[in-house]
């Protein structure tokens, strides 16, 4: 495979996860190739071969003779990523906090007041992607790559998150809390405070 196909095919994985992600398709529900086609504007070995990575990534599974649908995860195998999610995001709280800059810092300002706003008059759908962006910036800040790849490997494979991380408002009020709160203890320079609450934003997801 060439690495402009490489690349393409990478795109489509990404996208086809995140809407997975983003509920769009629910868990359990099968995914038809000619509309995912249809809806990617991708090419059938394509679509078939970005199954086949979000199949290896559990985010699909795919059943012979009858095709793929969107993993449905049990309550231990949930428990258990976010376990592991606490050991290892709580761990890039030390690099994140040396890493920060001032400019970094405003972003992740700019990203937590964007999550806010969408509080008060956006979807479910909007809010999702807001918290990936807050949360994808707050993890690039962390040194070890690897450890980012596998919290976003993690991560995806949890319940769609806007059907099952926000059931209440205040649920969602206190995500956007928490996220001023990490970035107050950024810019404090106090890894131990970020961790702490680091910790309390996943076990409360």
């Amino acid at each position: 495979m060439t690495d402009k196909a490489e690349h393409t095919l990478g795109n489509l994985v990404d996208r086809v996860a995140r809407d997975i992600q983003a509920g769009v398709f629910a868990p359990g529900m099968w995914l038809k190739q000619i509309d995912l086609e249809t809806r990617y504007n991708a090419k059938r070995m394509e679509v078939r071969r970005a199954l086949d990575q979000l199949a290896l990534k559990r985010l699909v599974q795919h059943v012979p003779n009858r095709g793929y649908h969107v993993h449905s995860p049990d309550n231990r195998q949930t428990d258990e990523a976010r376990q592991v999610r606490l050991i290892l995001e709580t761990a890039a709280a030390d690099s994140i906090v040396a890493n920060a800059t001032a400019a970094d810092i405003a972003t992740l300002r700019m990203l937590a007041q964007r999550f806010i706003d969408l509080t008060v008059d956006g979807t479910l759908i909007d809010l999702y992607e807001a918290n990936i962006a807050f949360h994808t910036k707050l993890l690039a800040l962390n040194s070890n790559r690897e450890l980012a790849n596998i919290v976003w490997e993690l991560r995806g494979r949890g319940p769609s998150a806007p059907v099952t991380q926000w059931k209440t408002r205040a649920r969602i009020d206190l995500s956007a809390s928490e996220h001023v709160r990490m970035i107050d203890a950024i810019e404090a320079g106090d890894p131990a405070e970020l961790r702490r609450l680091t910790r309390m934003h996943i076990e409360q997801a």
